[in-house]
């Protein structure tokens, strides 16, 4: 794929983009609360948008799926910009995945999905998620002017998800030394952007500092196999409808610190690339708390009877993991993430 990444980038970069892939009948896709923006890179296409879609919400519901095909299809767009987050790019894969029509991203987010070939769709509470070259973005335009209207809470959540990219991909049994290098990179430069984001919202140049840590963290995803953590928040998502960033924001140190004793030298990367410490779990639980995020499922509505429908359903199916997966040891994960205490204290 082509990268763009400069301020200015989605209305300057965009139609650029789409004119170098030949395509000119774009039909432009975003959530409600991202129409605006999405509006802003519609209204740059000129002659070759073909419209916009609002509809896109969160987890990818497989009857929102449904519904954007029907309107690129009736719109006779041969090609599709997704606008926003996690949400919106993912309505954008979904469509790409049904049809074949080549995708551009335009995120404003931190999230990393535009960086992967990873689709994900939810249908009756469960959501499944595969791979597929054809839903990998063709271009990608990251856009730092695109990220202001962020919000700082989501910024950081939005952020520290993509950091989880990074750890899984360090004890990823397909991981590699580039790999290892990218995700090292990644959890640095987002782990060193946060803090400056939410001090200075409107800074460009932490907002690009960040988008370069997202762009990193979500080209590990795309590159490895994801484990435990990912598995536990696509089951708090897609079952239980948790909104998507916070929830990795607080299973990630719980999940780290149940796998560091099986992946040491994947702890002590992330451990390195926070700084220094001494216990990369505890490391990212207190970022969190100094951000202000979010740091237990209870605050994002999870009921305590929940734990042990998600624990069944996460140990339900086979996946690559680099401690052995148990439901003991997943719903003991889940109990210490509900609680919210420090990751060594439960």
């Amino acid at each position: 794929m082509r990268v763009v990444l400069r301020a200015g980038a989605a209305v300057t970069a965009t139609a650029g983009e789409a004119e170098r892939l030949g395509l000119r009948r774009l039909l432009v896709v975003c959530g409600a609360r991202g129409k605006d923006t999405a509006q802003a890179v519609a209204d740059s296409l000129g002659p070759a948008l073909a419209g916009l879609h609002d509809e896109a919400r969160m987890h990818v519901p497989v009857e929102v799926a449904d519904r954007a095909v029907e309107v690129a299809l009736a719109a006779g767009a041969d090609g599709c910009v997704a606008v926003g987050g996690g949400s919106a790019i993912g309505l954008g894969k979904a469509i790409a995945l049904r049809t074949g029509l080549p995708l551009i991203a335009v995120p404003s987010t931190y999230a990393g999905s535009e960086m992967t070939p990873v689709w994900g769709l939810t249908e009756g509470g469960v959501k499944r998620t595969g791979r597929d070259r054809a839903v990998l973005p063709r271009s990608v335009v990251y856009d730092p002017e695109l990220t202001l209207s962020l919000p700082v809470p989501l910024s950081v959540t939005s952020g520290i998800n993509a950091i989880a990219h990074a750890v899984e991909a360090l004890y990823a049994p397909d991981t590699s030394p580039i790999v290892s290098l990218m995700a090292r990179e990644g959890v640095r430069a987002m782990a060193e952007a946060l803090p400056d984001v939410a001090a200075d919202p409107a800074s460009l140049d932490a907002r690009g500092r960040a988008l370069y840590g997202a762009w990193l963290c979500g080209s590990c995803l795309g590159a490895t196999t994801m484990g435990l953590h990912h598995k536990l928040c696509h089951v708090l998502g897609g079952t239980f409808g948790l909104p998507h960033a916070e929830t990795h924001t607080v299973v990630l140190p719980y999940a780290l610190a149940y796998n560091a004793p099986a992946a040491p030298d994947a702890a002590d990367a992330v451990a390195r690339a926070l700084g220094g410490t001494a216990d990369a779990p505890t490391a990212l639980w207190e970022l969190a708390g100094r951000l202000g995020a979010p740091r237990s499922l209870a605050e994002l509505g999870l009921i305590e009877a929940d734990l042990t429908v998600a624990a069944d359903q996460v140990t339900g199916q086979p996946y690559a993991n680099p401690r052995e997966v148990t439901a003991e040891g997943v719903l003991g994960v889940l109990r210490a993430a509900y609680g919210g205490a420090a990751p060594g204290s439960r």
